[in-house]
């Protein structure tokens, strides 16, 4: 494993990583740690009692941050038509059908979500083993397979964040950037949790919320109490 630099150990060793914090403590020592010239993208990480090989134990949803993610995220809708003039009203960056689709299968993916109207599936399927593994594939469940494209659309620009809980039970998601302050990294996340909370599957026994870490891209993590955590949200 790569080594961590000098600025990164003296930050970790201000802390005590036997320490789980509050919330709003964490946050701040979030912010504290973070030394980098650029603006970080502050991270959570919850570790939930669930078991993903078990289907009603999928956790898989999205959720629209209050104050967005702070990306500038790329839009693609694959639309024709009355969709396709509306689509490209409400700001997507790309619009259209076999054009786009020929343009993906030459090695073209520059944009970062995709958005698909019911009719247009069909053609969408044929890049289907590009787009899959690059969680660029449009899905009903998140939302993305619609013909309410105006909405969608506005809520992705507006910084909806889709998440999916991996093979170890880790759901794991940008919450903001640490230019955005203390305030509204505490909204983003609380919505971000209170989310995750919601969509306790009833298979899922013991504790659900095992572990919330916090960290900045460059910074070291931050352990947070689940309970904690999940009264201050509540």
């Amino acid at each position: 494993m790569p080594k961590h630099g000098k600025k990164y150990r003296n930050k970790a060793a201000e802390l005590d990583s036997t320490v789980q914090h509050t919330l709003e403590d964490g946050v701040k020592l979030m912010l504290a740690s973070s030394y980098a010239k650029f603006d970080e993208t502050v991270d959570i990480a919850l570790k939930l009692g669930v078991d993903p090989r078990h289907a009603d134990q999928m956790v898989r949803s999205s959720v629209v941050l209050p104050h967005g993610t702070g990306k500038v995220t790329r839009v693609l809708v694959f639309a024709k038509g009355e969709k396709e003039a509306e689509a490209k009203e409400a700001g997507a960056d790309f619009v259209g059908g076999d054009d786009l689709v020929a343009k993906i299968q030459e090695g073209w993916t520059d944009f970062d979500k995709t958005v698909a109207t019911p009719d247009m599936m069909g053609t969408v399927g044929k890049i289907g083993r590009i787009l899959g593994p690059r969680n660029l594939m449009p899905n009903a469940k998140l939302g993305t397979v619609t013909f309410d494209l105006a909405e969608v659309i506005k809520d992705i620009k507006g910084g909806k964040v889709d998440f999916r809980v991996d093979k170890s039970g880790i759901v794991h998601a940008g919450v903001g950037k640490v230019s955005f302050g203390q305030e509204k990294i505490l909204e983003n996340v609380s919505a971000f949790v209170e989310k995750i909370i919601q969509l306790k599957p009833s298979s899922s026994k013991g504790v659900y919320l095992k572990s919330v870490t916090i960290t900045s891209t460059m910074g070291p993590g931050i352990k947070l109490d689940p309970i904690a955590v999940r009264a201050a949200v509540k």
